[in-house]
């Protein structure tokens, strides 16, 4: 990109939203009261919603793995309609609004939904459960992974897989050994994004798992309680967040991440 001059309201606008997108953040990094970081984090509230965040958002991650690398082949394999009506539906989770995906996750696996009937006299209750906020933050976690591992796959050279496959190598063997490799960088983004994604998940879980301190109190929940309660204990637990933020950024554009970058070639000096 040309990196001349450029027109001053460009600037001046560019300039301000990155304002607009950094003043908050600063602020809230402002106003934390550090001297207070250490018995807030130690309370026992504390603890246990930091203690379930990692265990679910973890739970969640490697489910998103789990499900939607397998999906993610499907997908990156398919032509045509039935393909991109698969894509519409791994982006529609992306797009809804938080709340709604957790009314659709009590539509669909709430004592008395679609499937949740079922699963009701099977002895399974999602809702109000640890359970059930693992649920909700695969519901809005996975498409992350998804997304970002079917664009490596799709980017990737075949000629690897059909070279293996003429050496006899089965699908599944092609897969492991040649396909996952040559994605790993995005694959490491994916479960980045996924997990970064369940961690800070806040609209569906308390919508679908409630907001029951030491069951399903997460640190974002445990956040918007802390703002009509205890506004101090909020701005640490908020900061907190916005560290694991940064080292998720970190993560990404790490060098094994920033490597699968498609580079873009040179162009030679223009000519007549």
């Amino acid at each position: 990109m040309n990196t001349g001059a450029r027109p001053a309201p460009v600037v001046v606008l560019g300039l301000a939203g990155a304002g607009f997108l950094a003043l908050p953040v600063v602020a809230l990094l402002v106003r934390v009261p550090w001297s207070d970081a250490l018995d807030v984090l130690g309370a026992p509230a504390s603890r246990q919603a930091l203690g379930l965040s990692l265990a679910t958002s973890l739970a969640a991650a490697g489910l998103s793995v789990t499900f939607g690398v397998p999906l993610a082949w499907l997908l990156a394999g398919g032509d045509g309609r039935v393909a991109a009506f698969g894509r519409a539906v791994v982006l529609l989770p992306i797009v809804l609004p938080p709340v709604v995906g957790g009314v659709a996750l009590l539509a669909a696996l709430g004592r008395r939904g679609v499937a949740g009937s079922w699963l009701a006299q099977a002895g399974v209750v999602l809702p109000f459960s640890a359970a059930g906020v693992v649920a909700a933050q695969v519901f809005v976690a996975m498409p992350f992974l998804v997304v970002t591992v079917e664009a490596a796959l799709r980017s990737t050279d075949a000629r690897s897989s059909d070279a293996a496959a003429s050496l006899g190598a089965g699908g599944w063997r092609t897969f492991r050994q040649v396909t996952l490799p040559s994605v790993a960088p995005a694959l490491l983004a994916g479960v980045a994004l996924a997990w970064a994604r369940a961690l800070g998940e806040f609209g569906a879980t308390i919508t679908f798992a409630g907001n029951l301190q030491g069951r399903t109190q997460t640190l974002p929940l445990a956040v918007y309680l802390g703002t009509q309660t205890d506004p101090g204990a909020a701005l640490v637990l908020s900061a907190l967040l916005v560290a694991v933020s940064l080292v998720v950024l970190v993560v990404l554009r790490s060098r094994w991440v920033v490597a699968f970058r498609p580079t873009v070639p040179a162009r030679g000096p223009r000519t007549g």
